[in-house]
């Protein structure tokens, strides 16, 4: 599967946003985590990130179609951690291994070392995915509410 990044713009906002709400909607329907589910943010948010000077949002492309996003934080400071926050696939291209070849991708664009993300701990899926690519998790988790933990991960390079 021909899967490739695109650099989303400013421009990209409403789209992303759209995007977005649709591919989280049923995790913020499971779960009711209106505060921290990126599927109940406002489109002003998703374009305020696109402004900051350390975000790079892309589009997730399988061929010509745009499946998902992902944005990258990359403050691009020696000893701080790269960020996932959020990388998303529209439901029907989940399960295809969309993330993971999207995920490599912003690996060998940012560097494959020092990342971090969370994610749904009750999400096993998730969980497995990210554990597959070498994350690992920190030991810290943050309970949303009665439904939901946060897990945190990171991706360290190989000790010099």
């Amino acid at each position: 599967m021909d899967v490739r990044l695109l650099r989303a713009a400013v421009d990209d906002a409403d789209e992303i946003h759209a995007m977005q709400v649709e591919a989280f909607r049923e995790l913020l329907e499971k779960y009711q985590d209106y505060d921290t589910n990126p599927g109940n943010e406002s489109m002003e948010k998703v374009a305020g990130r696109l402004r900051q000077e350390f975000t790079f949002y892309y589009f997730i492309c399988v061929g010509q179609r745009k499946v998902g996003a992902v944005r990258i934080v990359d403050r691009k400071e020696a000893g701080v951690n790269k960020r996932i926050s959020p990388i998303f696939i529209l439901p029907e291209f989940q399960g295809k291994g969309i993330a993971q070849k999207a995920i490599l991708l912003c690996e060998e664009m940012h560097g494959k070392d020092n990342w971090e993300l969370d994610t749904i701990l009750q999400e096993q899926r998730n969980c497995h995915l990210y554990e597959k690519m070498g994350y690992g998790r920190t030991g810290r988790q943050e309970k949303v509410n009665e439904k939901l933990t946060l897990v945190f991960y990171e991706k360290k390079g190989l000790p010099v």
